[in-house]
């Protein structure tokens, strides 16, 4: 068997009160828009191992719940441009502070920092273009209903192409949920589980009278349960062997000595392989030789039959083989290649000569260019890689608490977003994993061999509750407590869809035509957005209250901050409740999520400064606004815009017509109540100076604090 180390096992499926929660971008546990506290299926979409109480709803786009998914409100969060070209200045980044949560403690190292535990969290996105118009298949979304795409196997392991496409099309619903795609985990079910794998004493199930156990049972999935289209072996262990969607970000590890290993070995830049078969185009090409029958020679090859009727017998390929190592592939007349992972297909170079020339220079952004095939053996292009991810000692959290890190703060990472040749809109998810084992076996080197097997006189490292006796004179028996589908395991959440907008594409949108080009290549863009969701501490656990994010921000006058949010119009925190408090408690109608943002003098204020007294807006610079007027508002525009939460536009009828306040004939709600629950805002420069602003609806004394701080420093001369 090829695998024989790992890296990072992992989880079962249970329900527990444990765990990993994104607050930003806002992690979804598997919910929609579900009014309760408890979300309505914990299989809807990826095994979060969560509590049923977390997450937060898809953002709305009007003051009403979403009907359909124009009325959903994706995040946009404007792709870096080509900072690679500028050093580390940080020029032509876009910036998005990722914050979590993590019940179970991490951080730490066993030489100098020892925790209780050892731990790592992998974090990973998948784009695909945005297009409304792709297949159902193919495209991702959030869905309209709380239900779990339907899963068929093939009735035969021989079925035809047609056959599997009528098949696929039977059991995908386009109103249900789409991240991982119904090939992904139809190729996960028929392939063989990596047998190299520690499974402890665990019993895994076989396929459904296929006659082998596949890659949906896994020891913290021994019964195959599936969860929307995600593999569970792929879930569970990282990094993983075979070519996947997802393009990896980061990994905060249990000690930095690791990052090595994570960075070289992670599919950004480490081809993975498998099997790839096709499938038969005529009758009787399932009878010819296989290709260990054949010698290397191609003289001796000359006479032999399958190399004589490969080409005739095949139609197109598989998107499953069985086999998942080269020997048993090659056996059964697969090829065994490598699936090279790449951003996008450079849209101009169409040669190798060419692509080689361009790569890493100002034409392609600083990108690096590879002339090669993603999948083995297949026709070449010009491709954009990804970088390896980066790699940090995890940071640190406390055992048993969803809180803050050491220095106060929720722990976060700060993603640089990615920068695309292509002119071309993106529709993306973001996850996050979340490992944790202990020194009990040794993570890494502990495989199949030492899985429970009395027959053979191998004990497993951990059993299931074993008993223990704590000295051989009293011999008083003990039970521990240890589940071993969980003895090493992992948690997970996921954002819902957001979208990645180039700034090339929407470049007319962008105001100030004179330095529109320059500026919108090398502005650094940083996104200030909000977490939380409606109700009390105790309602809303284990997700958070509302509060900017981050809600202290330092930035030059070179830079740019894109201010917006997105909000829930039926977060109302109802019953059932499960094991936590239900209720709403907030200003304004019950289960709407609001926010604006309004100056304050100092931070230990609670009134907003009136607008003749407001220095946020003097001579601030919107770049970019979500709506098409104005194009470039003044100081009372961007201060009326901000304190509307987009309700007006602008003040003046002459300015933005209908949208402004002179017009609208139904005037804004003081509480914001018939205000978007979501708002693009704008992306704006500001001048020198340090900024305090609130929410007026949810910044409530002694109740909850939603309040941020912005300081502008003159950016150095270049």
């Amino acid at each position: 068997m090829l695998w024989q180390r790992v890296s990072l096992v992992v989880l079962l499926t249970s329900s527990v009160f444990a765990d990993l929660y994104l607050h930003n971008p806002r992690g979804s546990n598997n919910r929609l828009n579900e009014r309760s506290a408890n979300r309505n299926n914990a299989n809807r979409v990826f095994d979060s191992q969560n509590n049923n109480r977390g997450g937060y709803n898809v953002g709305d786009r009007s003051n009403q719940a979403a009907r359909n998914e124009d009325q959903q409100y994706p995040m946009k969060y404007f792709q870096s441009g080509p900072y690679k070209l500028y050093g580390q200045t940080g020029q032509g980044q876009s910036l998005l502070t990722v914050e979590w949560t993590n019940q179970h403690g991490c951080g730490g190292n066993e030489d100098s920092d020892p925790h209780k535990l050892n731990c790592n969290l992998v974090l990973q996105y998948m784009c695909q273009k945005d297009d409304t118009n792709l297949p159902k298949h193919t495209r991702i979304r959030d869905g309209l209903n709380t239900n779990t795409q339907n899963y068929r196997g093939p009735g035969s392991l021989t079925e035809t192409k047609s056959n599997f496409e009528n098949r696929r099309s039977n059991n995908i619903a386009d109103n249900k949920v789409l991240h991982e795609s119904f090939e992904w985990y139809d190729k996960c079910n028929l392939r063989e589980r990596n047998r190299g794998l520690f499974t402890a004493d665990q019993k895994l199930r076989t396929n459904n009278g296929r006659g082998y156990s596949s890659a949906i049972y896994t020891r913290q999935n021994p019964n195959g349960n599936r969860r929307g289209y995600e593999c569970p072996e792929e879930r569970d262990y990282y990094p993983y062997w075979h070519p996947t969607d997802w393009v990896d970000i980061s990994v905060l590890a249990q000690n930095s000595t690791l990052c090595s290993y994570y960075r070289t070995e992670s599919q950004n830049v480490m081809p993975k392989h498998e099997c790839v078969e096709w499938y038969a185009n005529k009758e009787g090409c399932d009878q010819f030789n296989t290709k260990s029958q054949c010698t290397t020679t191609a003289a001796a090859n000359k006479g032999c039959e399958w190399w004589e009727r490969a080409n005739e017998c095949r139609g197109p390929r598989k998107h499953w083989s069985r086999w998942n190592n080269i020997d048993d592939c090659e056996q059964n007349n697969g090829e065994w290649l490598a699936f090279t992972k790449v951003l996008e297909t450079h849209p101009v170079y169409t040669n190798e000569a060419d692509c080689r020339a361009a790569s890493r220079t100002e034409s392609v952004g600083g990108m690096t260019l590879w002339w090669g095939s993603i999948i083995e053996g297949k026709e070449s292009a010009c491709h954009t890689l990804p970088d390896a991810p980066t790699c940090f000692e995890a940071p640190w959290s406390r055992v048993n608490h969803l809180g803050n890190g050491r220095d106060a703060e929720a722990n976060n990472f700060t993603w640089v977003l990615p920068y695309y040749a292509n002119p071309e809109d993106k529709r993306c998810i973001f996850r996050m994993r979340y490992n944790i084992s202990t020194d009990d076996y040794d993570p890494y080197n502990t495989n199949a061999s030492h899985n429970n097997n009395p027959q053979a006189g191998v004990r497993s490292p951990v059993t299931q509750n074993p008993t223990v006796t704590i000295g051989s004179a009293s011999n008083i028996p003990l039970r521990l407590a240890i589940n071993t589908a969980q003895f090493g395991r992992t948690f997970q959440d996921r954002s819902h869809i957001f979208e990645m907008p180039s700034r090339e594409v929407h470049k007319d949108q962008f105001g100030d035509r004179s330095v529109q080009a320059d500026e919108l290549k090398k502005t650094r863009i940083f996104n200030l957005n909000v977490r939380g969701k409606r109700g009390n501490i105790v309602q809303v656990y284990p997700s958070v209250e509302y509060d900017f994010m981050p809600n202290n921000l330092e930035m030059t006058t070179d830079d740019a901050v894109h201010i917006q949010w997105t909000g829930s119009n039926t977060h109302n925190n109802g019953a059932p409740g499960g094991d936590g408090q239900t209720g709403d408690a907030g200003e304004g109608t019950g289960g709407t999520d609001r926010h604006n943002v309004v100056q304050i003098e100092d931070p230990l204020d609670n009134y907003p400064l009136p607008f003749e007294r407001t220095t946020m807006w003097d001579g601030a610079k919107a770049i970019y606004c979500g709506h098409t007027q104005p194009l470039n508002p003044s100081k009372k525009q961007l201060a009326v815009l901000m304190a509307s939460a987009g309700y007006y536009h602008c003040f003046e009828q002459a300015v933005c017509g209908a949208q402004s306040v002179e017009t609208k004939p139904n005037k804004l709600n003081n509480l914001l109540n018939n205000a978007p629950a979501s708002f693009e805002g704008c992306i704006m420069k500001f001048r020198p100076g340090t900024y305090h602003y609130i929410c007026s609806r949810n910044n409530n004394f002694t109740n909850r604090s939603q309040k941020g701080k912005l300081v502008v420093k003159q950016a150095a001369s270049r």
